[in-house]
């Protein structure tokens, strides 16, 4: 892995991490909201639940792409790739 590359996935992991502590504030400060107003803890359309749901979907998406189909695995695919294509040279 170069500098580029590791530079660029650094500032990704970086913007990730902010996402998802910003999520877990507004999170707790929505649930808790409701929990102190309501006595319990109420998933409702009106009260920003829909936008969490979104927004961890989105959060899920990122952490796939980020973790599990990071450069190294794009590189073993590409690699798997080129050897199906490979013909053997018949003398």
């Amino acid at each position: 892995m170069n500098y580029d590359s590791a530079y660029e996935r650094v500032t990704q992991l970086k913007k990730f991490y902010k996402n998802l502590l910003w999520f877990g504030i507004v999170t707790g400060i929505i649930f808790f909201n409701d929990f102190f107003e309501n006595g319990k803890f109420d998933f409702s359309l009106f009260d920003g639940s829909v936008i969490l749901v979104i927004w961890g979907i989105i959060l899920t998406v990122k952490a796939v792409k980020l973790f599990l189909l990071d450069t190294e695995w794009e590189r073993g695919i590409i690699e798997k790739e080129m050897k199906k294509n490979k013909k053997s040279i018949h003398f």
